[in-house]
């Protein structure tokens, strides 16, 4: 993972595959046609880049995906679904590219796949962050995130932040590789005392065994897990603490550093998405909610 307080998204940039078997998507992949049948020329030589028009020429554009619920993924008819590719879907036919096609890979390798040109664009709701934009360039976010808490019914020990954790002496799980492993840390519990778990089910299983006491994730994923659930809850979102300051994540589009003008053109379509409310109705199916939309900017996001 990044340095502690630099937060990531989930997975970190080394990690393995993720939650969702890659193998299964590529599998499924079969099914839409391999990523070179419709192999654009990526080299850009004006500047701002040219690939917007190529991808316009070609009627077709390559999504980088991790096969992540719900971010991303080939879903069970072998159909590429997800909060982002549901997205891009509706930009880029804006943009007058008529065709999105998948290209599964490892969280970690999105971005060398994107600048490498094994694809033309993340679509796998990456978070922004400083690190990230020293490598490649960021729409603006198409969602914001805040984190919550999987605890026993009725919150018996009051955890509501990190530094609740930390000052009740809480059993406390969270996710492989993910941003709330450096939230913890930040609010100073020890590292080896966390105990990691696969995912969001897992820490769930966890609570409800009195493995732990709290299993820290997004808002998002811990609110669809304990639907279900006769044992646990979910506690309100709230905003970590980074660097003496409340901290929101933002997910977002990740292109290129050389094609500004794709980037700009996609922020241009968001911009009317937001503004008409029509983002929410695309993320909404994804477990998004209006508390999930967001004004927050790549800018701000990659540190002014």
């Amino acid at each position: 993972m990044a340095p502690p307080l630099q937060p990531l998204r989930r997975l970190q940039e080394t990690s393995g595959p993720s939650r969702r078997s890659l193998l299964a998507g590529v599998a499924a992949l079969g099914a839409l046609g391999a990523a070179g049948c419709s192999r654009v020329p990526t080299a850009s030589t004006t500047d701002g880049g040219d690939l917007l028009d190529r991808l316009k020429a070609a009627g077709v554009v390559r999504l980088g995906i991790a096969g992540e619920i719900p971010f991303g993924y080939i879903d069970r008819n072998g159909e590429l679904t997800g909060e982002a590719p549901e997205l891009a879907k509706v930009i880029f036919k804006r943009l007058g590219v008529d065709r999105v096609q998948p290209v599964p890979t490892e969280f970690g390798s999105l971005i060398p796949g994107l600048n490498s040109q094994q694809f033309d664009v993340v679509a796998a709701g990456m978070y922004v962050n400083p690190e990230r934009c020293e490598q490649v360039i960021f729409s603006n976010p198409d969602y914001q995130m805040l984190d919550s808490f999987i605890v026993r019914k009725g919150n018996p020990m009051g955890l509501r932040s990190y530094q609740d954790v930390v000052e009740k002496k809480a059993r406390f799980a969270t996710g492989t590789g993910y941003a709330e492993i450096a939230y913890a840390v930040a609010a100073g519990y020890k590292e080896s005392d966390i105990l990691i778990v696969p995912d969001q089910v897992a820490g769930l299983n966890a609570v409800e065994a009195g493995r732990v006491d709290v299993f820290a994730g997004t808002a998002l994923t811990t609110r669809e897990v304990v639907k279900k659930s006769a044992k646990a809850e979910v506690t309100e979102p709230f905003k970590p603490i980074v660097d003496g300051k409340p901290h929101v994540d933002g997910g977002a589009f990740a292109f290129r550093p050389t094609e500004t003008k794709l980037r700009d053109a996609f922020n241009v379509e968001l911009d009317k998405l937001k503004e008409s409310g029509e983002l929410l109705r695309i993320l909404r199916p994804f477990g998004f909610t209006e508390a999930e939309m967001t004004d927050l900017t790549a800018k701000e996001l990659c540190g002014g």
